[in-house]
């Protein structure tokens, strides 16, 4: 009977919903302790942007001593306008070019990246509002080589083009309200030449999540999965930016019912959401936000539009929070050592993950200060918002000594790579060194 005893315990556990104790996978390890932080800092690829529009040759760029200074406040997204009005019976001149060129150049320099949109008025009043369809296929060939050659500063283009403000509404070119097949083919022919202009590994939004629908022939039954996402694909490829976020109950006619909202609450986990409030409504209380936020897994917002929208979030007291979250936010809740093995959890407190590519490594630093660099076997963006990832690292065999250990989350890009503007920061106190881009993580004596 003594030896039963236990066993009853165990069953009687079981019966009422409780476990018996699991074994501690890290109790051979050194907890380390890691605190949270609530400052606000500019992140690669993440967080409320500024816009810039550029209107012909002598218009005003973006500078790179601006860029620079607005990562002091938290932003490192850029959105570029280029408006090609001058152009819509002609090819775009090489000064205009060169001009789209200058722009990536001084994000680069300053630490900024760009989100792209081409378009051809800003005015609703003055007509014709787009170029027709031969002459946009041909300008999208024109800044193709441009968009090839700065992918490491393109965030991600916006589809553009098609109708006042390249949001593909009021348009004079391209059907208003195409319902049949044929009505969509010239928005199609257009969608397949941006897919083409960008590198692979970047994608395209598009303004609604009916166009991905119609003009991709998806449905729910088709929408991206972990299997599917991040991959050379153009379904996995097209994500949507939503410029009338909160402005009425279908925002403004970017949604047309519960279909619509499906595909884009689980396509956006796996593709970039962003745009801008419009209008203020019943529906831009905070708690309507922060819902929809994380709900459509938002990784950016314009931080100039729409003020009154801004204004209340500000009032209610969650412009903060959105601050904070958009995109992602990692944060180190819990680490172990020891020394053969590094284990990190690490919580995702954005509303998004990482979207685009990007790198993991474990870099230790010896007394002398030599440097060992070891690419890690995970990917950030699968980092979900909401969930804690452990990274479990084996640490390779150390000689006697002291030595430092960083998590290094950089662009994987060669001209990035680098720069510490272009790494990601974790949201905990005292781990970020601002000259390398790294976070520290511990410092070990090997005996």
């Amino acid at each position: 009977m003594k030896r039963a005893f236990p066993v009853l315990l165990v069953l009687a556990a079981l019966l009422v919903g409780c476990k018996p104790d699991q074994p501690d996978p890290y109790k051979d390890l050194k907890k380390l302790e890691f605190k949270a932080t609530d400052e606000n800092f500019a992140n690669p690829e993440r967080g409320f942007y500024r816009p810039v529009e550029i209107h012909s040759v002598e218009g005003q760029a973006i500078k790179a001593t601006t860029v620079t200074s607005l990562r002091k406040f938290g932003f490192s997204l850029i959105l570029l306008e280029f408006y090609l009005t001058e152009y819509m019976e002609s090819d775009i001149e090489q000064a205009y070019l060169d001009k789209i060129q200058d722009a990536f150049n001084n994000l680069r320099e300053g630490g900024g990246k760009a989100i792209v949109r081409f378009a051809y008025k800003n005015n609703e009043n003055d007509r014709p509002w787009d170029a027709t369809e031969q002459w946009v296929l041909r300008h999208i060939q024109q800044v193709k080589p441009i968009l090839q050659a700065n992918e490491d500063v393109l965030f991600v283009l916006q589809a553009g083009f098609v109708g006042v403000w390249g949001e593909w509404y009021y348009t004079t070119n391209f059907n208003m309200n195409p319902s049949s097949e044929a009505s969509y083919e010239p928005r199609k022919h257009v969608l397949n030449a941006l897919l083409d202009a960008v590198p692979k590994s970047r994608q395209v939004q598009l303004r609604t999540p009916e166009f991905k629908m119609k003009l991709m022939n998806v449905s729910l039954a088709d929408t991206i999965t972990r299997a599917t996402a991040h991959t050379e694909t153009d379904i996995a490829r097209v994500g949507g930016h939503n410029d009338c976020f909160l402005a009425s109950i279908n925002d403004t006619g970017t949604f047309h019912g519960d279909t619509d909202r499906s595909l884009w609450k689980s396509d956006t986990r796996y593709t970039i959401m962003g745009g801008e409030s419009c209008n203020p409504s019943q529906y831009c209380a905070c708690d309507n936000a922060l819902k929809d936020l994380t709900d459509y897994h938002w990784t950016y917002l314009n931080s100039a539009y729409h003020t009154s929208v801004l204004g209340r979030w500000r009032t209610e007291n969650c412009y903060e929070e959105v601050e904070l979250r958009l995109g992602y936010r990692l944060a180190i809740e819990k680490g172990y050592i020891s020394d053969s093995r590094l284990v990190l959890k690490i919580k995702n407190e954005g509303f998004a993950a990482p979207q685009n590519p990007r790198g993991a490594e474990l870099i230790i630093i010896d007394a002398a200060g030599k440097k060992t660099v070891t690419k890690l076997d995970v990917d950030p963006r699968t980092w979900f918002a909401g969930v804690t990832s452990t990274v479990d690292i084996t640490l390779p065999t150390l000689s006697a000594g002291e030595y430092t250990l960083y998590l290094n989350l950089p662009d994987p890009q060669p001209t990035l790579h680098d720069n510490p503007f272009y790494s990601i920061r974790l949201a905990n106190a005292d781990v970020w060194d601002e000259t390398t881009g790294y976070n520290k993580i511990a410092t070990i004596n090997i005996q």
